[in-house]
Formats: C-alpha cells, structure tokens, sequence
C-alpha cells in the first residue's frame, strides 16, 4: 500500500536552533504603519459601517468630496478590492481575485489575467506593499506564469496563464512603482517582463507590424467584431486597438526601467519598437474617414479594411499616450448620444452599428452596446491621459471627466447601495449581467484610481516630484485626499476656496507628511518636488492553517454547521461579508447552545499570531461574547492555549481578534470555541496562523512525487532536506509518526542537492508511520520563498 503524505521543515533564523523558541519574537506588524501626516478628515465617519475599520485607516487614501455619489463610492470600491484579496498559500502569496468564487477557467489559485492591469492600478494606492509584490510575482515568477493547456476554453493560441487574455503587465508594474517609488523592485522584474513581452511573438502579423487577437481573449465575448466572423463567440480575430496598445504601454515602460538599470542600448531598443507599433497602428488602425481606431479583420481581408463599427476599444490607444494629437477629434463620439454617450454608459459599440444591444438581454456576455465597468476604467483613464498630458483640444474637457466618471458611479448602485455586478443596461438603472453569487462585488474595473489620478489629479512621477493637475468641475468649492501614499510619504491634497472646509488656508495646498510644501491660490497644474522617502517594508507572513482548495490538509470540521456554509471557508484564504457569495462557517441552526470549530494541521506546527474574523450579519449570527482558543494534547484531549494575549481583550463586531501566542506552542490541531451569552449561533469568515518568513533561508526536498514524498505505511522512510541560510532544520510529522535524525550525509548532484557558493547542508531522517496514521497533503511540504 502507497501512502501520500508529506513533511514540514520547520526553519528559524538563528545561528543556533532550540526546537521551540523559549519566547515569541516580536509580533509582526498587524497593520503598516502610516506615519506622519495630516489629520484634516475624521476617518472614522468615513469608514462609518466597515468591517475591519483598522485595516482601511492603514491601507487606503481617504477622501473628501462633494459629490457624495462619487465618495460613497469610491470608499465602497475599496471594501471590493479587499474581498478580492486572497491568500494562496506559502508559494504565490497573495493574488486579486476577479470573480469572489471560484471558475474553471482560472489560473492556479484563481487568478484571471484579464483584468490583472486594473488589478495592479487600483491597488497601487494601498500602504501594504506586500499585496501586489505577490500578485506580480504570481503572475510573472509563480502560479499565473506557469503552463497553460492551449485548448478553445482555455486560449488555443497561448501556453501560459499570464497570456490567456491580453494583459498590459509592463505598463502596471511601472505605473505602481511610480506610486510608491520602489523603482529597484520594478527593475528587478525586467528578465520577466521582457519574457512577458515576447510572448505575443507568435500573434504578431509581420507584414502589419501589428498583433491580432480574438475578441474573447480581450476579455470581450460576442462583440461588434466578432458577430462578423463565422463564430460570435470565440471568432472575429483580428489587428484590435487593445493588445497593440498593451504591447506600445509595455514597451515603452520596460525602456524606462531599462534606462533606471543604465541599460541605454536596450532601452532604445524597446523605444524603437513602440515607435513602430505607433505608426503600424495610426497607419492600419485609424479610420480617416470615422475618425476612430477600429477593429481590422485579419482573415478574409486582403485589403484590411476596417469595420464599419465605431467600438469603445477605439478609445484605448490614449491610455498609454499612443495617438498623435491631431486624432483627438476621435473624442467627440464619447459625447455623442449618436455614438457612445448613455445615461449609464459609455456603450461598448456606437448606436449607430447594427450590432448595438444585438443579443443583449439573451445572457452574459455581450460587449455589444451594454455598459461595461472594465471599458469604461480604459475609457477614463485614457480620458484623463488627453486632458492632462495632450494639447488642448475643443471635443472634451474635464467637465465630461467628471460627467462621465459620475455616471459611472451611479451605474454601480442596486436597490439605492452601492453595487457592482458584470454588465448594465446604458440606459436603464439595471444590471443586465448580474448571476447570483457570482457576479456580486465584480472585480473588474477600476474606480479608486480613476478618482485620485484622473479626478482630484494626483499624476504619479518616476522622478522626486509629483504632479497635481485637478480635473474637478469649476464650481468644486473643497475637496481633499489624505495620506496618500506616496513615494515613502505621506501626500495630502487640499483645495479649500475660501479656507472655511478644512481650516488650512485659502487655495490649493500639498502636505508631504504633514508639512506643507505648496500653496497656490487656483487649480493650476502643478509639479510639486517630493524627496522620496524609506517606505516600511514589511516582513513576509505564511499562513499555516490556510487551505484555499479544500483538500487534504489542513482540514477543518465543526461540531455543527448550517447547510449553506462550510468549516473549510473559514480557512480558504479569503475574508469578506456578504451574504452571496459567502465564504463562512456558522453555527445557525445548531440545537446546542455552544459549538466548536476545529482545524487538523496534519503535521505539528508553531502556532504564535491568531486572527479570527467573527461573522456578524445583524441577525441570526452575531459576534461571540468571548471565545476559546485550544489545542489538541498527545492524549488527544482538548486543552486551553496557554500564554494568550487578546487584541481585542473581548470580541467586537467588525474587528478581528488578534491572539499573540508567548511562548509560542507546537501543535497539530486547533479548536476554536466562541460562545454567546444567549446561546445564539456564531460564524467565522477568516481563521489564520500567521508566522515569519525569512528571505535568507530556502529548503528543498529531492525525491518528492508530485509535490509529496511517498511513505509505505509501517515501513520506514529517508527523507532528506537541502538548507541554505542561518537556521537548523527539523523533520515534524503528522501524529502518530516517529522521525529519528540520520548522521549527514555528503552532498553530491546525483543525490540531487543543490550546488553552489551558499555552500547547502543536506540533513537526513527516517521516519515511519504508523498503518492507523493520518496521511497529510502535499500542501505541508514545504519551503520559504
């Protein structure tokens, strides 16, 4: 009989290792620090009703506007974004999801490509660093790099996930280090990016000069473009605005990494090859008779004409500062009620195509005239691009910014709150693709952004500067954006016209940690200089108990659980509220007046940092009154965790609990008992153990099969581990296995030990199990990043 179980190197930083830290090191940072900055705007309103108020006071901008449609939503837009973060695992970390439950048609982890470039722009803003330093390693170094099956469901035309949809991945790296100035970081991505680059050689038609895509790998099913081929949904390829804009962006931002890097002949390069896709674009892709960017059919055309169809992608190529000024005059369609204009718009194609609304209310997905969050973020961005970065031109102006970035604000409202699903109607106050549980929260767009780059202006710089170029309508009386974070600092905006909103003087007035350094008495554009600061750069944590795909371990139960919900989602990475979708464990319906949680680890681990979310919905399920966090003893009985510190000392509603473990504890089951006074029902959205990681350690373990080494049960097994760095490793086992040290054995490449100057120190065990043992899964096999 052939067992799958695996093993735990547990690794610690010292130069000499005691089994078990005789005393908790000191606890990592819950939270990023924020630092100096101004105290104008009382958060605490602001974030009135969120969950987890602390997390938005150290992460985000906070604002103050007075279209309180726009501010209602951009705050709500942040508690998306951070439901769509979601923990993997040790090896990719974090990712940003698109969808809040999983599809079969994601990477490993449940990342999506698509809309990975919002992804990146909207979170650029956030104080944590570590969030998008793990999503652009997934997607480039990790899981969403990896191989691909090249089948119709899944891109017949790409092998690896970061290609499945087109994906403006150079352009979003860049974009992000020139928020919070980590340049080094951006130019250490350069081997990847330039890989990221060349792997759309192979959709790159010679003779244009220009990449073809299919519509449904932009992200776009059923378009304009694609009804004209002899498949709407997964034909219609052609030479699209989007993708060759996506390759000028990324070109054009890994020359600039280039030059910070001193690598001059190679930046020219890639400059050499975003000037050609300009010209094949303005040459091939511009109608000169509509005035548009269109779609150009690449079979059956031998003239490469364009369609007919004005579609919003047109607008893209001014995202990335592409089009020469003379065709800005393609912006007045976006005003034209003939063309894009709608109440809840822009629509994806003009009225005038035949094709618009064709199919519409026949189900997801159709880009066919229905108002769609992702173009419509292109569409502003590229906006604010032309009205800041272009000449001055007569077809928009930044009253139309604000037009439509309001319009947009109000599409994403159901029932009178704030709410984002696929696809709204243009022109009535209905979503149109809305699946329940499914496309609730939607993650994929942008609106954050859109308000503190493109609105109130703050236009992030590579250099020590910034620049503020407002786009607020004229009669804007006061607005303010708070302790941006920004090149190791924190930036506070204000506009205050006769100083009576905030009290800080008359006029336009930039802080950079608390201190101001400009006053202008208009809205002028404006370069501030800006000496970048240190920004904190915060330790990696692991996750012990998390287990996103729900097999082998760990492995949760409870000792009652409501039918619509599961232990397992109180352990699967993820940590949102809501109804529909859920990702919970609850109690509701338990006839006992208090019920436990429990999660088998598999394998001994130390346990030293706990964070409980407690699920509350007003209801049924409320917040515990106090809660009781336990182990599993050799006896196999339950015990209280000793050396407990609460933060909070009690639970509240819409906090989580924080229990520092000192001296920390190896054990290999947890049980979670929160109980009420009055015997009601509780719940759990996030249960994690969070632990160090130390980026001058790495492990490997030759011999694995398929990510586990293979036991036969009662039979004794060599397990040998490779360390490089200051620690000592140790062999911890699932319960019921012995594990004895062998004397070391000499490191050799037929052993399969790693090489190199680090000088590696391979260790060696035997371990045995017993026939009645638990078999644990690949997923504790493991080593730091």
């Amino acid at each position: 009989m052939r067992l799958r179980t695996a093993v735990l190197v547990a690794l610690t930083a010292t130069a000499v290792l005691t089994p078990l830290p005789a005393s908790a090191a000191p606890a990592a940072p819950w939270y990023p620090p924020v630092g100096p900055g101004t105290s104008v705007l009382d958060h605490r309103a602001k974030l009135a009703g969120a969950v987890e108020p602390q997390w938005y006071e150290a992460n985000i901008p906070f604002v103050d506007l007075p279209d309180r449609e726009i501010e209602s939503t951009y705050y709500y837009r942040w508690r998306t974004f951070k439901e769509a973060l979601k923990y993997t695992g040790p090896d990719d970390g974090w990712i940003v999801s698109e969808f809040l439950g999983p599809v079969g048609y994601s990477a490993p982890g449940g990342g999506i490509a698509a809309a990975a470039g919002h992804h990146v722009y909207e979170g650029r803003w956030l104080r944590d660093h570590r969030y998008l330093d793990d999503y652009l390693d997934y997607w480039l170094r990790g899981g969403g790099a990896g191989p691909k099956p090249a089948t119709e469901f899944l891109n017949p035309n790409t092998t690896d996930w970061a290609h499945q949809y087109s994906f403006w991945a150079a352009d979003a790296v860049l974009a992000r280090a020139s928020v919070d100035g980590r340049l080094e970081r951006a130019v250490a991505l350069l081997p990847e990016l330039e890989r990221q680059w060349a792997g759309w050689d192979a959709q790159k038609d010679r003779g244009t000069g220009l990449y073809w895509q299919t519509p449904v790998w932009d992200a776009m099913e059923h378009t304009a473009s694609s009804y004209q081929s002899d498949d709407p949904y997964h034909g219609g390829e052609g030479f699209r605005p989007t993708l060759n804009a996506y390759q000028y962006g990324d070109a054009k931002a890994i020359a600039a990494l280039l030059r910070v890097r001193g690598d001059r002949a190679a930046a020219e390069r890639y400059e050499r090859e975003a000037n050609a896709l300009k010209d094949a674009l303005r040459q091939r892709l511009w109608d000169r008779e509509d005035g548009f960017y269109k779609h150009v059919m690449r079979d059956g055309n031998p003239g490469r004409a364009p369609l007919a169809d004005r579609e919003q992608i047109g607008f893209v190529p001014w995202y990335f500062g592409m089009p020469p000024a003379e065709h800005s005059s393609a912006w007045a369609q976006l005003t034209d009620r003939a063309g894009f204009a709608a109440d809840f718009g822009p629509t994806t194609v003009e009225r005038r195509s035949p094709w618009y609304l064709h199919d519409a209310e026949r189900g997801c997905c159709r880009w066919s005239g229905p108002s769609w969050p992702f173009a419509t973020s292109q569409t502003l961005t590229a906006l604010a691009t032309l009205l800041v970065d272009y000449p001055a031109q007569s077809f928009v102006d930044r009253g139309d910014y604000y037009d439509v970035l309001r319009g947009y604000a109000l599409t994403q409202r159901k029932g009178g709150q704030p709410y984002v699903a696929e696809a709204h109607h243009p022109d009535q106050d209905r979503w149109l693709y809305d699946g329940r549980g499914h496309s609730e929260d939607y993650n994929h767009s942008t609106f954050t952004d859109l308000v503190l780059s493109g609105l109130l202006g703050i236009r992030p710089q590579q250099g020590d500067s910034v620049r503020i170029a407002p786009l607020v309508p004229d009669g804007w009386d006061h607005f303010a954006a708070e302790n941006v974070p920004y090149h190791g600092r924190n930036l506070t905006v204000l506009w205050d016209r006769d100083g009576s909103a905030y009290g800080r003087g008359a006029g336009l007035r930039v802080f950079v940690d608390g201190v101001q350094a400009h006053a202008q008495r208009d809205l002028g554009p404006v370069r501030v200089p800006l000496r970048r600061g240190a920004p904190a750069e915060l330790p990696g944590l692991v996750d012990d108990l998390a287990n996103p795909s729900g097999t082998g371990f760990p492995a949760a139960t409870a000792s009652h659980t409501w039918h619509a919900d599961s232990p397992a989602d109180a352990i699967d990475g993820q940590d949102f509220h809501l109804d529909v979708p859920s990702t919970r464990w609850t109690s509701y319906g338990s006839p006992d007046r208090a019920d436990w949680l429990a999660v088998d680890l598999g394998a001994a681990t130390v346990v030293s940092d706990v964070r409980i979310s407690f699920y509350d919905d007003g209801g049924g399920v409320r917040t515990p009154d106090a809660f009781a966090l336990e182990r599993r003893d050799a006896s196999g009985a339950w015990v209280e965790i000793p050396g407990q510190r609460r933060t909070p000392a009690v639970p509240e509603r819409g906090r989580v609990n924080r229990v520092v473990v000192d001296p920390p504890v190896r054990v290999d089951a947890l049980r979670l008992r929160a109980t009420r006074s009055d015997g009601g029902a509780v719940g759990v959205t996030a249960w994690q153990s969070w632990r160090r990681e130390d980026d001058r350690v790495s492990a490997a373990l030759p011999g694995l099969r398929d990510g586990v080494v293979p036991v036969r049960a009662g039979a004794a097994t060599e397990v040998g581990a490779t360390v490089r760095g200051p620690a000592r490793p140790e062999l911890l086992a699932p319960a019921g296995w012995a594990v004895s040290p062998l004397p070391r054995r000499r490191a050799s490449s037929a052993g399969g030990w790693a090489r190199g100057s680090a000088s590696p120190r391979p260790s060696w065990w035997r371990t045995a199990g017993s026939p009645r043992a638990r078999p644990a899964s690949r997923r504790r096999c493991w080593s730091p990043r």
